[in-house]
């Protein structure tokens, strides 16, 4: 589920301390300063330690008691809930991004799951050719060229950048559960449902997160490669599959620009 971070994003902006470029007299050093995009170096490496010493002594231990007490097929459907929660959101996402196969596909998908799969705890769907198929906010912006912007980490929340970090906020209104009228069960039913959330996700990375610890000489830099590369490959994703519908009626010159083209080409 997307949950509002705002004041955490605030506090990132409020607090970041900028890391000095070195002189363009260095050349080398200072393209890798570049090449980072990592300005606010000395504010993310805080609050990546301060997330790295709660993840040690509270989540991870929490996570690895968890995934000691459920299967992997219980954290399968865990997490097949919580997809299916964020299908609304996905589907307004996919819309705004002009991507309409996609947006068909997240509709279905959250009909079938909601009711065949019983509220998203089984994904019928997939077995009916519908895969899952992912957006968010962020990736709605990057489709439309807003660049990503620094490297953001925040605390609680881990990797991000300026573009992504935007449109947490707005993801809160989004969720289904928000549209329902406010009752003690429901502030109960969210907030246990984000920590489940946070705990199954945490359960499924605990190899890939230990080895990179283990053996990475720099695990935040590592970390920041990983959040970037991922999020390139999922907009790839999302260009590559689908395409923007051009109606019939726009000039000639507007849908040859709405045309499929490679990846990363202008």
């Amino acid at each position: 589920m997307k949950t509002s971070i705002l004041p955490l994003v605030a506090a990132s902006v409020l607090l970041a301390g900028c890391a000095t470029p070195p002189p363009r007299s260095n050349k080398a050093a200072f393209e890798a300063y570049q090449q980072q995009n990592d300005p606010l170096k000395p504010a993310n490496k805080v609050f990546y330690h301060f997330d790295n010493v709660l993840d040690t002594y509270v989540l991870r231990p929490v996570a690895v008691g968890y995934s000691h007490i459920t299967t992997p097929a219980i954290r399968e459907h865990v997490s097949d809930f919580m997809q299916n929660m964020d299908g609304p959101a996905e589907l307004l996402e996919f819309m705004a991004a002009g991507k309409p196969r996609d947006a068909g596909t997240t509709l279905v998908r959250f009909i079938v799951n909601s009711t065949v799969g019983i509220g998203g705890i089984f994904d019928p769907a997939s077995a009916i050719g519908y895969k899952r198929v992912y957006t968010d906010l962020g990736l709605t912006l990057a489709g439309y060229g807003v660049p990503e912007g620094p490297y953001l980490y925040l605390p609680f929340a881990g990797p991000s950048d300026v573009r992504d970090a935007s449109v947490l906020p707005a993801g809160f209104f989004l969720t289904p559960t928000v549209a329902a009228p406010p009752s003690t069960g429901l502030t109960i039913f969210n907030y246990s449902s984000d920590a489940l959330d946070v705990v199954n996700k945490r359960a499924n990375l605990l190899g890939t997160i230990s080895n990179i610890k283990k053996s990475s000489l720099d695990p935040y830099a590592t970390f920041r490669s990983l959040y970037r590369q991922h999020r390139a490959a999922q907009l790839r994703t999302i260009n590559e599959r689908d395409i923007a519908t051009p109606p019939a009626w726009y000039p000639a010159k507007e849908r040859e620009a709405m045309k499929p083209r490679p990846y990363g080409s202008p």
